[in-house]
This record gives C-alpha cells, structure tokens and sequence, in this order.
C-alpha cells in the first residue's frame, strides 16, 4: 500500500491512500512518477510504503460505538 502523509498545522496529519500495488517494487515505482505532481511537490519525504497481507480479514471483531458520559 502507498500512502502520502503529510502533517498540517491546522488539522495535524493528513494521510491519503495512493494506491494498493502488487509488489514493493510497483508502489516504488509510484513513488518515482508522483512527486512532480501538486500537493506532493511540497511534501517529497510524505511517502509511505507498507505491506498488507491479503486473502484475509483484517477487521473481523466488529466494532462498537462509545458514547462520552456529560459530568
């Protein structure tokens, strides 16, 4: 997966998913064609590669919503 994160002063980090590649070498090969690009320019070191194992769940607990208790 190819994020680009940069941080800003008014909202902190600001993360965008690029693209989920097949490979480390095709999401590095991303990262070669978009710094030229607006936003990016800016921000060359906001690049982030990780991978991400498929064919499984990755969230499979469900999720429940917490409420704030007023004082």
């Amino acid at each position: 997966m190819l994020h680009h994160v940069r941080t800003d002063d008014e909202y902190g980090d600001d993360a965008k998913l690029i693209g989920v590649y097949p490979s480390y070498e095709a999401a590095a090969a991303a990262v070669t064609r978009l710094p030229d690009q607006p936003g990016f320019w800016d921000h060359p070191s906001g690049f982030q590669i990780d991978a991400y194992p498929l064919d499984q769940d990755h969230w499979a607990e469900g999720f429940v919503s917490v409420l704030a208790l007023e004082e």
